[in-house]
């Protein structure tokens, strides 16, 4: 899951849309630096991050990346299914795509000083660039693969030209992901129940 779904996937309670959002830039044990609430959202992350790779759906779509691509396939995965959950927007959430975006950044922007500087720098450039709306569109999420494969990636990768991917079964990818979501949100539903038990 990438930052859109991560978000909505954390429910209602902000620190962990934040934990959602932010996680994937907080390395090591928790809560490390990070005050209580922020680590739960974190560890909420990781948690969804563990069941979408084992779930059914999920692994049929990374069998669907090309063989060329594989070993990226969990992160363009990721990104096609923040895609189609952008894409249909309306059918998954009441409140309209760019108010939820607005409403998930001015949330990142009160906590800034509770983060590290990684996922502070990710936060700010998250809403310079309206990252949560602009998957919308399938030509940004191409962008941003394109520009991962320079700037995200430690080594060599295939990222760059992954839209492609996309777009050799983009049907396919949409029933996985419509597959995956309702399962990964009681996954996570009943996650933060017995945390709170």
């Amino acid at each position: 899951m990438n930052f859109l779904a991560h978000a909505l996937l954390a429910g209602d309670h902000e620190a962990d849309r934040i934990g959602g959002l932010i996680g994937d830039f907080i390395k090591g044990p928790l809560p490390g630096t990070l005050p209580t609430d922020l680590a739960a959202g974190v560890a909420l992350h990781r948690a969804i991050d563990s069941y979408a790779e084992q779930h059914p759906a999920f692994i049929a779509s990374r069998r669907r990346i090309s063989p060329a691509r594989r070993r990226v396939a969990g992160v363009l995965v990721d990104l096609f299914y923040d895609h189609l959950l952008a894409r249909d927007w309306d059918r998954h959430h009441d409140l309209p795509l760019d108010a939820y975006a607005a409403q998930r950044y001015d949330a990142l922007d009160t906590r800034l000083n509770d983060l590290p500087d990684a996922a502070r720098d990710i936060a700010q450039r998250m809403r310079a660039g309206n990252w949560l709306f602009s998957y919308r569109n399938v030509t940004a999420v191409g962008t941003a693969i394109d520009r991962m494969s320079i700037y995200r990636m430690r080594r060599a990768n295939p990222l760059a030209g992954g839209i492609d991917e996309f777009f050799a079964d983009r049907e396919g990818f949409a029933a996985d992901f419509n597959a995956f979501l309702p399962d990964a949100r009681d996954f996570a539903r009943d996650h933060c129940a017995r945390r709170k038990a």
